[in-house]
């Protein structure tokens, strides 16, 4: 089993948080999004789209992190990372899809690029954007958590499962872009709870090897 990612690609952040909590074993192959490596004519040949991650077991490759822990799931099911319940997993991959598909496109690697380099705008503007669409995106998941969580430790109860998967990956990033998270009590409780767990330590930016090749 082979992992595609870069240490700070909160997608691919996501898979190893997954694969770990499932206690599976995996070779990381890191590409490297600074540099552009990810269209290099390599990387299009696994992946035509360019992103990260990429599972490959054998010859078979998987694509987008969250069909990539689903099928984990499927495939290894215990620990399950979903709750057993029709409506709970439909709660889940709503919150999944915020962060997913809400506030990480408008904030990924290549956005941010474009805003710089294409649109010209500036470092001051650019970070501007980045905090409206985190603070905008955790103030939904704050409020909905909050109906859910009745002093449990993880999102959904006491393990951890799909929506720490997502939300502690985004945590990171609002971190690194300095988002004001005070506001968010509930995420901020979780993030604390999911990171005394190795699963989620482990997989974590500066534990990557490549952290400590690239600034």
């Amino acid at each position: 089993m082979k992992l595609f990612g870069y240490f700070r690609s909160s997608a691919a952040f996501r898979v190893r948080i997954a694969l770990n909590l499932k206690g599976l074993s995996y070779e990381p192959q890191m590409i490297n999004l600074s540099s552009g490596e990810h269209l290099s004519d390599k990387f299009l040949a696994i992946n035509p789209q360019g992103r990260v991650p990429v599972l490959q077991i054998d010859k078979e490759e998987f694509f987008q992190s969250l069909s990539i822990i689903e099928y984990i799931d499927e495939k290894w099911p215990e620990p399950p990372l979903l709750p057993n319940d029709a409506e709970g997993r439909a709660f889940a991959r709503s919150i999944a899809n915020i962060i997913a598909c809400d506030i990480h496109p408008l904030n990924n690697l290549a956005v941010l690029k474009y805003l710089s380099s294409v649109l010209k705008v500036d470092e001051e503007r650019r970070s501007e954007w980045y905090q409206h669409w985190v603070d905008q995106g955790f103030s939904a998941v704050e409020k909905l958590l909050k109906k859910k969580n009745k002093n449990f430790r993880f999102s959904l109860g006491n393990v951890p499962g799909f929506i720490d998967i997502l939300l502690i990956p985004q945590v990171f990033n609002a971190q690194r872009f300095n988002c004001n998270l005070a506001n968010f009590p509930t995420i901020n409780d979780i993030f604390a709870e999911c990171m005394k767990v190795e699963a989620f330590e482990k997989a974590q930016p500066s534990r990557q090897p490549e952290a400590l090749e690239i600034d």
